[in-house]
């Protein structure tokens, strides 16, 4: 997909503050963090959601949350740390690119889990 803003960022077509990077995925932080550590971590290939995995991917995700808990790590995350994937428009996606946020720090209690 030739104008989707992350395959962009992984052609270096739009500049990203990278925290990593291999043959499979890349690592960078979010330009409008939720929390001190907001990195947002996708596959280099383009797989428009979660919805859309296959399972052919298997490999692939096991790779990205393998990576997720080491790149909090790495981030200072040693209290904990939040996964996000988010798919499709009810379950607020903005970029149809699948990516896992990886949120860390203080933040606010996200209203779900408000009781």
């Amino acid at each position: 997909m030739t104008d989707c803003l992350f395959c962009r960022i992984v052609r270096g077509e739009i500049p990203a503050r990278k925290v990593y990077e291999d043959d499979l995925v890349v690592a960078f932080h979010d330009i409008q963090p939720a929390a001190p550590v907001h990195i947002l971590l996708i596959p280099k290939l383009h797989i428009a959601s979660m919805a859309d995995l296959e399972l052919s991917h298997e490999g692939l995700m096991g790779h990205l949350m393998v990576l997720a808990s080491r790149i909090a790590r790495e981030q200072g995350c040693t209290d904990g740390f939040r996964t996000i994937v988010n798919t499709g428009r009810v379950g607020l996606q903005e970029v149809y690119h699948l990516h896992v946020h990886i949120v860390g720090g203080p933040q606010p209690l996200p209203p779900m889990l408000k009781h």
